[in-house]
């Protein structure tokens, strides 16, 4: 088995708090938001609806028109701030 190396890549992201400040409308464009539900979701490349939780990042798929959640351990395991 060989090993590999993710690319070297920069990703637009912010870190989601349900009683936070940011109001999901503004910071995701495109996001689905479903307020029936109380729930924050985003619909992802792949078209899935995926509920997004308190402290997750919320991460910008290359194309800018998707997004994807991210625990918050495993955001910083693979990214850092530039």
């Amino acid at each position: 088995m060989a090993k590999f190396r993710r690319k070297p890549t920069e990703v637009e992201a912010f870190q989601w708090f349900q009683n936070g400040t940011e109001n999901p409308r503004n910071a995701v464009k495109h996001a689905l938001i479903d307020l029936g539900t109380a729930a924050f979701c985003v619909t992802t490349i792949h078209g899935q609806k995926t509920i997004v939780v308190d402290g997750d990042w919320i991460i910008t798929e290359p194309d800018g028109e998707h997004y994807y959640p991210c625990k918050p351990d495993i955001f910083e395991a693979i990214y850092e701030p530039v």
